[in-house]
């Protein structure tokens, strides 16, 4: 059984941080990977999820939190982790326009004593909280950041999803691949995007294409409505194919206004911030033909029904694997350590995701089997992920391709395999 804790403290952030400070930290020196550690605690596991329950992304939120819920009900099916249920606090993250939403969860996430968060989904989120998240020897598990300046960003930072010089290369690519040497970019003024732009025009560029427009000092604001002069402009550079990087807000205006200046809809090409089923939002065959990029493997059948298990109601799966790898790499990791404090399991992670080599695994009671005999263990991700490299991101990754109907809606097409440097 899952178990979910709303319980919020007054405590400030300031004092909360201190407190788990004072009960987490580990004398300079140990090892806190050692099942001897007595810094290690040995009280239940307890998470928490700073995904988007509102906001422009929160078509991520359900997946994300099934992927969660699913992992935690499987590793407490299994015995828990040293033997005591792991327990979930799910908070909302919002988006960046609602910055406050994630400040307030994670104060009381904080206050709550979780050991490890899972989230954020955006990654400029993440990046207006990370520094007291991990200031409080509280691991941080993205399944969704994909942003470059993440890496290496902290010890206690790791994501199960990949920086975008895998995604951008990969739509990069597709694009030269069909054909387009010209390309307008409609990107939003914010990290994610303008990171995923530049991989993108670095990859056209250094094939011999041009990126009519898009480049630095074309980025439209993230609060914008109206796409009227900023499509316009864009068109007036006669590309042969568009890119859209932004989110699922600003989406359907700049397609809408797509549609409205004449631009073959077949030569749109859209990211995993906006790669979703748009169907009667749009008139039959209005997005037929166009193409989108997404991390990860699209969930086989049998990992989506225990998903739906957990969530009868989930019409998307976007970064389900990845949320579900990121609980169980943390559980194992605790597992390894012998502990369910945050620096226990920093310590571990890398670890149990197969950095130091070991017996390939799978789910949690297979790979905690192992650990408690003894061995090292490689975890064989449902996402697809590699181990951790030095800066904790996954070392190689999956990208998909997904190929919108007449409907509209999209679907998996094939996989692009990427190793991350």
């Amino acid at each position: 059984m899952i178990r979910r804790s709303s319980a919020v403290r007054t405590s400030a952030l300031a004092v909360a941080v201190a407190l788990t400070l004072a009960a987490c930290g580990a004398a300079e020196g140990d090892d806190v990977g050692a099942a001897t550690d007595e810094a290690a605690s040995s009280e239940g596991l307890v998470l928490g999820t700073l995904l988007p329950q509102t906001g422009s992304l929160s078509q991520l939120g359900p997946p994300e939190i099934a992927g969660v819920d699913l992992a935690v009900e499987e590793i407490n099916e299994a015995g828990g982790v040293l033997g005591a249920d792991v327990s979930v606090s799910h908070k909302d993250s919002s988006d960046a326009d609602n910055a406050q939403v994630a400040t307030q969860s994670v104060t009381e996430l904080v206050s709550e004593d979780v050991a490890v968060i899972i989230g954020a989904a955006s990654s400029q989120v993440t990046l207006n909280v990370i520094d007291d998240v991990v200031g409080a020897e509280i691991v941080m598990v993205s399944p969704a950041n994909t942003s470059a300046t993440l890496s290496g960003y902290s010890e206690y930072f790791f994501r199960t999803a990949p920086p975008d010089t895998v995604q951008g290369d990969v739509l990069g690519n597709l694009i030269l691949g069909d054909g387009h040497a010209n390309l307008g970019i409609l990107v939003f003024n914010e990290d994610y995007g303008t990171g995923l732009r530049d991989v993108v025009q670095g990859v056209v560029e250094g094939a011999g294409g041009t990126v009519t427009y898009g480049g630095p000092g074309e980025e439209f604001d993230p609060t914008e409505q109206n796409f009227s002069t900023i499509v316009g402009n864009a068109l007036g550079t006669a590309p042969d194919a568009v890119a859209i990087i932004a989110f699922t807000t600003q989406t359907p205006l700049i397609i809408a206004e797509l549609v409205n200046q004449g631009f073959d809809m077949s030569k749109v090409y859209f990211v995993d911030g906006n790669l979703q089923n748009f169907g009667d939002d749009f008139d039959p065959g209005t997005l037929e033909g166009a193409q989108g990029t997404q991390p990860g493997v699209f969930p086989s059948d049998e990992f989506r029904e225990r998903l739906m298990g957990v969530d009868p109601e989930l019409a998307d799966f976007n970064y389900a694997a990845e949320s579900y790898d990121a609980t169980m790499l943390a559980a194992l990791a605790a597992v390894r350590g012998d502990g369910t404090d945050g620096p226990t399991i920093q310590a571990n992670m890398a670890a149990v995701s197969g950095a130091e080599g070991g017996t390939e695994c799978a789910g949690f009671e297979e790979c905690a089997a192992l650990l408690e005999d003894g061995e090292e263990i490689v975890y064989q991700a449902v996402s697809g992920v590699g181990p951790f490299n030095a800066e904790n991101d996954p070392s190689a990754a999956n990208i998909g391709v997904y190929l919108f109907d007449g409907e509209n809606n999209n679907s998996f097409q094939r996989v692009e395999f990427g190793e991350i440097g």
